[in-house]
């Protein structure tokens, strides 16, 4: 085990799973690690690796304990060391909403249908006990557009008048989000796990630390303008339509909130797919910006989002948005 972090057979010892088999999983853009505990007759459990300074997994527990309380299917812990980044939880499996639709692309609707009742359940709660989706967040996450992709183009652009355009189109949407919903954040179709292995099964959520309350249309957005799967948009738009039906009806101002959204979201994105390649050597993350891209001049086109596509005219020439935003 020379090669697992320091720590990994103490912990597993602690938990009572000293006789297991430990086999790492593949990562994602940050600095956690997965690990599959198997043992006996086909049992197994999922250990996370979330080491201080850069990770701190206790977000995720209060976050996954907040879920379960309310029968949302987060997965259960076992064992715990926060401090030492180490969390235990029950394995939800392979299936991935994903890759499972990779391989049955016929249940397309039927397991999008699921993902948004599974959300709709989610906003009917009363907001969790998490922090504010305040301005300066949304704006915060915007600005990584300005501040990573921008750059990476060679591009000097109007910074200030960035955060201006973008705090005119949020403002009504923070007026609206009040008393807000929990927020997920990365729901989508990477982060749900179908518990039964068919599209209509339980959804498992994970990748849900960084929880907020806000804007119902934020995790909606996530889902249906994946950044790492196509989602055509005839499907967006009767999800959207299933969505509301399920909440009991949406209007023009959702519809707003939810391109607004989608626009700051998919900002966001492209400037951490940047970053990923320029500061953390993750290359891969550059060949889903043109998905991307395409999304947010998608969103741009929706008259609440006129001040943020005006700065676009203005700053980002045609022949790069044409290009949909793409990294040579």
């Amino acid at each position: 085990m020379s090669e697992l972090p320091q720590g990994l057979a103490e912990f597993v010892a602690g938990a009572g799973w000293a006789d297991a088999e430990v086999q790492p999983l593949p990562g994602d853009a940050s600095f956690r690690r997965y690990f599959r505990l198997l043992r006996g007759a086909g049992e197994s459990a999922m250990l996370m690796h979330a080491p201080p300074p850069h990770e701190d997994p206790q977000p995720f527990l209060d976050v996954a304990h907040w879920l379960n309380a309310h029968a949302m299917r987060a997965p259960a812990i076992f064992a715990s060391e926060p401090q030492a980044g180490w969390v235990l939880t029950e394995d939800f499996g392979n299936d991935r909403m994903r890759d499972w639709l990779d391989l049955h692309p016929g249940e397309e609707r039927a397991a999008y249908e699921a993902a948004v009742d599974a959300l709709a359940a989610l906003h009917r709660l009363p907001p969790g006990p998490f922090a504010p989706y305040d301005m300066a967040v949304y704006q915060r996450e915007a600005a990584l557009l300005a501040e990573w992709w921008c750059p990476a183009q060679g591009l000097a652009v109007d910074a200030e008048g960035y955060a201006a355009a973008w705090g005119k189109v949020l403002a009504p949407v923070i007026a609206r989000q009040s008393p807000g919903v929990t927020v997920l954040r990365d729901y989508h179709a990477e982060n749900i796990m179908l518990l039964g292995g068919k599209a209509t099964a339980p959804q498992g959520l994970i990748d849900f630390q960084d929880a907020l309350v806000g804007h119902p249309a934020y995790d909606l957005v996530s889902l249906l303008q994946d950044a790492r799967r196509d989602v055509d948009v005839h499907l967006e738009t009767a999800m959207l339509l299933h969505y509301s039906q399920a909440i009991g009806g949406t209007d023009d101002d959702f519809l707003a909130a939810y391109a607004t959204l989608g626009a700051q979201r998919n900002a966001k994105i492209v400037g951490i797919f940047t970053r990923l390649n320029a500061r953390d050597g993750k290359p891969r993350y550059l060949a889903m910006i043109p998905r991307v891209w395409a999304a947010l001049e998608r969103d741009l086109a929706h008259p609440a989002l006129e001040p943020v596509a005006r700065w676009f005219d203005a700053n980002i020439p045609e022949a790069l948005r044409a290009a949909n935003g793409g990294l040579s």
